[in-house]
Protein backbone atom coordinates (compact mmCIF):
# COMPACT_ATOMS: atom_id res chain seq x y z
CA UNK A 1 0.00 0.00 0.00
CA UNK A 2 2.80 2.37 0.94
CA UNK A 3 4.57 1.58 -2.33
CA UNK A 4 1.43 2.38 -4.36
CA UNK A 5 1.08 5.68 -2.47
CA UNK A 6 4.68 6.63 -3.23
CA UNK A 7 4.16 5.72 -6.89
CA UNK A 8 1.05 7.91 -7.11
CA UNK A 9 2.94 10.80 -5.56
CA UNK A 10 5.82 10.37 -7.98
CA UNK A 11 3.70 10.21 -11.12
CA UNK A 12 2.47 13.87 -11.13
CA UNK A 13 6.05 15.11 -10.83
CA UNK A 14 7.08 12.92 -13.75
CA UNK A 15 4.13 14.08 -15.83
CA UNK A 16 4.92 17.70 -15.04
CA UNK A 17 8.46 17.16 -16.28
CA UNK A 18 7.20 15.50 -19.45
CA UNK A 19 4.73 18.28 -20.13
CA UNK A 20 7.29 21.03 -19.49
CA UNK A 21 7.58 23.02 -22.74
CA UNK A 22 10.94 23.09 -24.44
CA UNK A 23 12.40 26.53 -25.17
CA UNK A 24 11.36 27.57 -28.68
CA UNK A 25 14.13 27.56 -31.26
CA UNK A 26 13.21 31.11 -32.22
CA UNK A 27 13.41 32.41 -28.65
CA UNK A 28 17.03 33.44 -28.90
CA UNK A 29 16.38 35.18 -32.22
CA UNK A 30 13.45 37.10 -30.71
CA UNK A 31 15.64 38.25 -27.82
CA UNK A 32 18.29 39.33 -30.30
CA UNK A 33 15.73 41.42 -32.19
CA UNK A 34 14.30 43.01 -29.03
CA UNK A 35 17.76 43.91 -27.77
CA UNK A 36 18.68 45.37 -31.17
CA UNK A 37 15.68 47.74 -31.41
CA UNK A 38 17.12 50.57 -29.24
CA UNK A 39 20.44 50.25 -31.09
CA UNK A 40 18.65 50.53 -34.45
CA UNK A 41 16.78 53.65 -33.32
CA UNK A 42 20.03 55.18 -32.06
CA UNK A 43 21.76 54.41 -35.37
CA UNK A 44 18.96 55.93 -37.46
CA UNK A 45 18.93 59.11 -35.37
CA UNK A 46 22.67 59.79 -35.51
CA UNK A 47 23.05 58.76 -39.17
CA UNK A 48 20.16 61.02 -40.14
CA UNK A 49 21.57 63.94 -38.18
CA UNK A 50 25.09 63.60 -39.55
CA UNK A 51 27.79 66.14 -38.76
CA UNK A 52 29.10 66.35 -35.21
CA UNK A 53 26.03 64.50 -33.90
CA UNK A 54 27.03 61.42 -35.86
CA UNK A 55 30.69 61.85 -34.93
CA UNK A 56 29.92 62.13 -31.22
CA UNK A 57 27.42 59.26 -31.43
CA UNK A 58 29.89 56.79 -32.94
CA UNK A 59 32.60 58.11 -30.61
CA UNK A 60 30.45 57.11 -27.61
CA UNK A 61 30.10 53.61 -29.07
CA UNK A 62 33.84 53.49 -29.69
CA UNK A 63 34.60 54.49 -26.10
CA UNK A 64 32.35 51.71 -24.79
CA UNK A 65 33.96 49.14 -27.08
CA UNK A 66 37.48 50.27 -26.21
CA UNK A 67 36.62 50.10 -22.51
CA UNK A 68 35.39 46.51 -22.99
CA UNK A 69 38.60 45.55 -24.78
CA UNK A 70 40.79 47.12 -22.09
CA UNK A 71 38.78 45.39 -19.36
CA UNK A 72 39.27 41.99 -21.00
CA UNK A 73 43.02 42.57 -21.01
CA UNK A 74 43.29 44.47 -17.73
CA UNK A 75 46.28 42.36 -16.57
CA UNK A 76 48.34 43.76 -19.46
CA UNK A 77 47.72 47.28 -18.13
CA UNK A 78 46.84 49.03 -21.41
CA UNK A 79 47.45 52.78 -21.52
CA UNK A 80 43.76 53.61 -21.21
CA UNK A 81 43.98 57.39 -21.18
CA UNK A 82 46.06 57.36 -24.36
CA UNK A 83 43.56 55.02 -25.97
CA UNK A 84 40.59 57.26 -25.27
CA UNK A 85 42.48 60.39 -26.34
CA UNK A 86 43.58 58.67 -29.54
CA UNK A 87 40.03 57.51 -30.27
CA UNK A 88 38.64 61.02 -29.88
CA UNK A 89 41.45 62.41 -32.02
CA UNK A 90 40.75 59.98 -34.84
CA UNK A 91 37.02 60.71 -34.83
CA UNK A 92 37.59 64.49 -34.80
CA UNK A 93 40.23 64.27 -37.52
CA UNK A 94 37.90 62.24 -39.75
CA UNK A 95 35.07 64.76 -39.51
CA UNK A 96 37.04 68.01 -39.46
CA UNK A 97 39.64 66.87 -41.99
CA UNK A 98 39.88 63.68 -44.02
CA UNK A 99 42.08 60.66 -44.65
CA UNK A 100 45.29 62.69 -44.38
CA UNK A 101 44.30 64.09 -40.98
CA UNK A 102 43.26 60.64 -39.74
CA UNK A 103 46.71 59.31 -40.64
CA UNK A 104 48.31 62.29 -38.89
CA UNK A 105 46.24 61.63 -35.76
CA UNK A 106 47.29 57.97 -35.79
CA UNK A 107 50.96 58.90 -36.09
CA UNK A 108 50.68 61.50 -33.30
CA UNK A 109 48.98 58.94 -31.05
CA UNK A 110 52.15 56.81 -30.72
CA UNK A 111 54.40 59.33 -28.90
CA UNK A 112 51.46 60.50 -26.77
CA UNK A 113 50.83 56.90 -25.73
CA UNK A 114 54.52 56.43 -24.94
CA UNK A 115 54.69 59.51 -22.71
CA UNK A 116 51.53 58.49 -20.83
CA UNK A 117 52.87 54.95 -20.45
CA UNK A 118 56.04 56.35 -18.87
CA UNK A 119 53.91 58.26 -16.38
CA UNK A 120 52.08 55.12 -15.22
CA UNK A 121 53.30 53.86 -11.83
CA UNK A 122 55.10 50.53 -11.63
CA UNK A 123 53.30 47.83 -9.66
CA UNK A 124 55.18 45.50 -7.39
CA UNK A 125 55.30 41.99 -8.82
CA UNK A 126 53.88 43.10 -12.17
CA UNK A 127 53.74 40.07 -14.49
CA UNK A 128 53.62 41.90 -17.83
CA UNK A 129 55.87 44.45 -19.48
CA UNK A 130 54.89 48.00 -20.33
CA UNK A 131 55.42 47.12 -24.00
CA UNK A 132 52.61 44.55 -23.82
CA UNK A 133 50.29 47.19 -22.45
CA UNK A 134 51.22 49.61 -25.23
CA UNK A 135 50.74 46.85 -27.82
CA UNK A 136 47.20 46.20 -26.55
CA UNK A 137 46.50 49.95 -26.68
CA UNK A 138 47.68 50.16 -30.28
CA UNK A 139 45.49 47.17 -31.17
CA UNK A 140 42.47 48.94 -29.75
CA UNK A 141 43.17 52.14 -31.65
CA UNK A 142 43.85 50.46 -34.98
CA UNK A 143 40.91 48.08 -34.67
CA UNK A 144 38.24 50.22 -33.01
CA UNK A 145 39.55 53.75 -33.54
CA UNK A 146 40.19 53.40 -37.27
CA UNK A 147 36.78 51.78 -37.72
CA UNK A 148 35.11 54.74 -36.00
CA UNK A 149 37.14 57.16 -38.14
CA UNK A 150 36.11 55.34 -41.34
CA UNK A 151 32.46 55.40 -40.26
CA UNK A 152 32.73 59.19 -40.00
CA UNK A 153 34.57 59.41 -43.34
CA UNK A 154 31.88 57.28 -45.00
CA UNK A 155 29.02 59.35 -43.57
CA UNK A 156 30.63 62.53 -44.91
CA UNK A 157 30.80 61.22 -48.49
CA UNK A 158 28.11 61.96 -51.07
CA UNK A 159 25.06 59.80 -50.21
CA UNK A 160 27.06 58.69 -47.20
CA UNK A 161 24.04 58.60 -44.91
CA UNK A 162 22.28 56.04 -47.11
CA UNK A 163 25.44 54.00 -47.68
CA UNK A 164 26.06 53.74 -43.92
CA UNK A 165 22.52 52.42 -43.53
CA UNK A 166 23.02 50.00 -46.44
CA UNK A 167 26.23 48.69 -44.89
CA UNK A 168 24.62 48.24 -41.48
CA UNK A 169 21.57 46.54 -42.99
CA UNK A 170 23.80 44.15 -44.93
CA UNK A 171 25.93 43.51 -41.86
CA UNK A 172 23.16 42.68 -39.42
CA UNK A 173 20.89 40.85 -41.87
CA UNK A 174 23.91 38.84 -42.97
CA UNK A 175 24.73 38.06 -39.34
CA UNK A 176 21.16 36.91 -38.72
CA UNK A 177 21.24 34.79 -41.88
CA UNK A 178 24.51 33.18 -40.79
CA UNK A 179 23.08 32.47 -37.33
CA UNK A 180 19.87 30.88 -38.62
CA UNK A 181 21.57 29.08 -41.49
CA UNK A 182 24.29 27.66 -39.28
CA UNK A 183 21.80 26.58 -36.64
CA UNK A 184 19.48 24.90 -39.15
CA UNK A 185 21.83 23.50 -41.78
CA UNK A 186 25.35 23.81 -40.41
CA UNK A 187 27.43 20.63 -40.32
CA UNK A 188 30.94 21.71 -41.39
CA UNK A 189 32.85 23.80 -38.80
CA UNK A 190 34.27 27.01 -40.18
CA UNK A 191 36.96 27.79 -37.61
CA UNK A 192 36.68 25.32 -34.72
CA UNK A 193 39.75 26.60 -32.89
CA UNK A 194 38.33 30.13 -32.83
CA UNK A 195 34.54 29.78 -32.75
CA UNK A 196 33.26 26.17 -32.69
CA UNK A 197 29.63 27.10 -33.41
CA UNK A 198 30.32 28.81 -36.74
CA UNK A 199 29.87 26.70 -39.85
CA UNK A 200 30.64 26.89 -43.55
CA UNK A 201 26.93 26.64 -44.32
CA UNK A 202 26.23 29.58 -42.02
CA UNK A 203 28.96 31.58 -43.74
CA UNK A 204 27.51 30.97 -47.21
CA UNK A 205 23.96 31.79 -46.14
CA UNK A 206 25.18 34.89 -44.30
CA UNK A 207 27.00 36.20 -47.37
CA UNK A 208 23.95 35.59 -49.56
CA UNK A 209 21.69 37.29 -47.00
CA UNK A 210 23.99 40.32 -46.86
CA UNK A 211 24.06 40.63 -50.66
CA UNK A 212 20.27 40.31 -50.91
CA UNK A 213 19.64 42.77 -48.07
CA UNK A 214 21.96 45.40 -49.55
CA UNK A 215 20.46 44.94 -53.01
CA UNK A 216 16.93 45.34 -51.59
CA UNK A 217 17.97 48.49 -49.72
CA UNK A 218 19.39 49.84 -52.99
CA UNK A 219 16.01 49.50 -54.69
CA UNK A 220 14.88 52.63 -52.85
CA UNK A 221 17.93 54.64 -53.95
CA UNK A 222 17.74 55.67 -57.60
CA UNK A 223 21.37 56.88 -57.56
CA UNK A 224 22.61 53.39 -56.64
CA UNK A 225 22.55 50.88 -59.49
CA UNK A 226 21.73 47.24 -58.97
CA UNK A 227 25.27 46.22 -59.85
CA UNK A 228 26.74 48.67 -57.34
CA UNK A 229 24.40 47.42 -54.63
CA UNK A 230 25.36 43.80 -55.33
CA UNK A 231 29.07 44.65 -55.23
CA UNK A 232 28.68 46.59 -51.99
CA UNK A 233 26.64 43.74 -50.49
CA UNK A 234 29.23 41.15 -51.50
CA UNK A 235 32.02 43.20 -49.91
CA UNK A 236 29.99 43.59 -46.72
CA UNK A 237 29.06 39.91 -46.68
CA UNK A 238 32.69 38.83 -46.94
CA UNK A 239 34.07 41.37 -44.46
CA UNK A 240 31.50 40.76 -41.72
CA UNK A 241 32.50 37.19 -40.79
CA UNK A 242 36.17 38.21 -40.73
CA UNK A 243 35.33 40.87 -38.15
CA UNK A 244 33.28 38.37 -36.19
CA UNK A 245 36.09 35.81 -36.13
CA UNK A 246 38.62 38.51 -35.26
CA UNK A 247 36.77 39.40 -32.09
CA UNK A 248 36.16 35.73 -31.29
CA UNK A 249 39.91 35.13 -31.37
CA UNK A 250 40.51 38.06 -29.03
CA UNK A 251 37.86 36.85 -26.59
CA UNK A 252 39.17 33.29 -26.66
CA UNK A 253 42.69 34.47 -25.89
CA UNK A 254 41.29 36.56 -23.04
CA UNK A 255 39.39 33.55 -21.71
CA UNK A 256 35.98 35.19 -21.80
CA UNK A 257 32.69 34.42 -23.55
CA UNK A 258 31.40 37.98 -23.91
CA UNK A 259 33.22 41.29 -24.15
CA UNK A 260 30.69 43.02 -21.90
CA UNK A 261 27.13 43.02 -20.60
CA UNK A 262 25.58 46.12 -22.19
CA UNK A 263 23.11 43.93 -24.13
CA UNK A 264 22.47 41.49 -21.31
CA UNK A 265 22.70 37.83 -22.40
CA UNK A 266 23.84 38.93 -25.85
CA UNK A 267 27.08 40.45 -24.65
CA UNK A 268 28.55 43.90 -24.93
CA UNK A 269 28.84 46.61 -27.56
CA UNK A 270 31.97 45.00 -28.96
CA UNK A 271 30.09 41.72 -29.44
CA UNK A 272 27.41 43.50 -31.46
CA UNK A 273 29.72 45.76 -33.49
CA UNK A 274 32.63 43.43 -34.25
CA UNK A 275 31.43 42.75 -37.79
CA UNK A 276 30.42 46.39 -38.38
CA UNK A 277 33.93 47.57 -37.53
CA UNK A 278 35.16 45.64 -40.57
CA UNK A 279 32.24 46.32 -42.90
CA UNK A 280 32.21 50.09 -42.36
CA UNK A 281 35.88 50.29 -43.33
CA UNK A 282 35.24 48.04 -46.34
CA UNK A 283 32.13 50.00 -47.30
CA UNK A 284 34.04 53.26 -47.28
CA UNK A 285 36.65 52.11 -49.78
CA UNK A 286 34.14 50.27 -51.99
CA UNK A 287 31.84 53.31 -52.17
CA UNK A 288 34.80 55.60 -52.73
CA UNK A 289 35.79 53.45 -55.71
CA UNK A 290 32.23 53.37 -57.06
CA UNK A 291 31.59 57.11 -56.81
Amino acid sequence: MAERTRARRARPAASRTAREPRPPRGGDLLRRVLVAIPAIVFAIVIVGAGGWVFTLGVLVLGVICLHELFRMYEPLRPVKLAGFIGLAGLAAAAHAGGERQVLLALVAFVPVMFMLALAMPDLEGEAHTRTEGMAMTVLGIVWIGMAIAHAVLLRDLRHGDAIVIDVLVGTFIGDTGAYLGGRSLGTHPLAPRISPNKTVEGLVIGVLAAVLATWCAGLYQDWLSGGQALLLGLAVGLAAPVGDLFESRIKRDAGTKDAGSLFGPHGGALDRLDAAFFTLVTGYYVWLALM
